[in-house]
């Protein structure tokens, strides 16, 4: 398959859900209304902040607009690493351009992934977490990674030649309309992207829709624990920064539930305040944000709940 077959999601496995939801479109205009960033000024923001951090082959670290962007696993840092659930033998497994510390977890340890397993990581960066989910499920099983900046599949794609991941491929798309064919993925994982999406139920419907019966969602990202400060909620800089686009507890357990999800559960980590804090030098953003540990599970023919009858 070619780089342009795989980029544009045209593959025998690839589709698209893009008509699926008539809903999206209203859903979205609320949020622009709530957060005042319509929702392609915010896409427009998140990819040229990312393209930026991946054409810097040096460091991501030491922005200016805060939040994970800035990289709490860049430098191949141990102690950081392990905060976020990583082992150094993670570290050593990866080369270190696939690092590019954007997370706020490590999705690959709570995804409970088996050998054979289809992995899709929604929102793949550089690659990292893809190379070790590919470790997980073994030469016969695949990872794919989607993501929509350019410059970050590129980067990828070079790092999994670097890293002889070839178990691993790299798509271009949104995911809000991923290019991947329904049924066809065990687990879904992704690390502090969610947030930066302006149609957070249409992900969720889309990793529903890509998931067989029975595949899970396993996430770490960063959900809001109190009201924004207006500055904050509709700065894109703090949207980039993994922080004003971040969605309640209660909010996220309803879209998953929305999206036909069961199982869910989704657990703030109140350890981590410690590198939350880090994200902004001038405020304390754990006042108002921290990492979370996202999970459900698609329903099965025989889990999958009952409709109630109509009168």
């Amino acid at each position: 398959m070619s780089d342009e077959t795989v980029a544009s999601g045209e593959g025998d496995d690839a589709g698209t859900g893009e008509d699926a939801h008539d809903g999206g479109e209203a859903e979205e205009e609320a949020r622009d209304a709530e957060s005042g960033l319509d929702g392609a000024a915010q896409r427009t923001a998140v990819r040229e902040r990312y393209a930026g951090i991946a054409a810097d082959t040096s460091s991501c670290c030491g922005g200016d607009d805060g939040g994970c962007g800035d990289g709490p696993t860049a430098g191949i840092d141990a102690d950081r690493a392990q905060e976020l659930g990583y082992a150094e033998d993670d570290l050593a497994a990866v080369e270190p351009g696939a690092n590019l510390g954007l997370g706020c977890g490590n999705p690959t340890a709570i995804a409970s992934l088996e050998q054979g397993d289809t992995v899709l990581d929604l929102g793949s960066g550089a690659g990292f977490d893809c190379f070790l989910a590919a470790r997980e499920v073994g030469d016969a099983g695949r990872v794919i990674g989607v993501d929509m900046t350019p410059e970050m599949v590129e980067r990828a794609r070079e790092n999994a030649a670097s890293n002889d991941a070839g178990n691993v491929e790299f798509r271009l798309g949104e995911i809000e309309h991923l290019p991947v064919a329904d049924a066809t993925v065990d687990v879904a994982i992704s690390n502090c992207v969610i947030n930066l999406s302006p149609d957070k139920a249409q992900v969720f419907r889309e990793a529903a829709r890509v998931l067989r019966p029975g595949g899970r969602l396993a996430v770490s990202d960063v959900v809001r624990t109190a009201e924004l400060p207006a500055d904050l909620a509709v700065d894109p800089s703090s949207v980039t920064g993994c922080v004003g686009g971040a969605a309640t507890v209660a909010d996220l357990e309803a879209m998953l539930a929305d999206a036909g999800f069961v199982d869910v559960s989704v657990e703030p980590k109140a350890d981590s305040d410690e590198f939350v804090r880090e994200w902004d030098p001038d405020r304390d953003l754990s006042d108002y944000v921290l990492a979370a540990r996202i999970e459900a599970t698609k329903p099965t023919a025989e889990t999958r709940p009952e409709t109630p009858a109509s009168n």
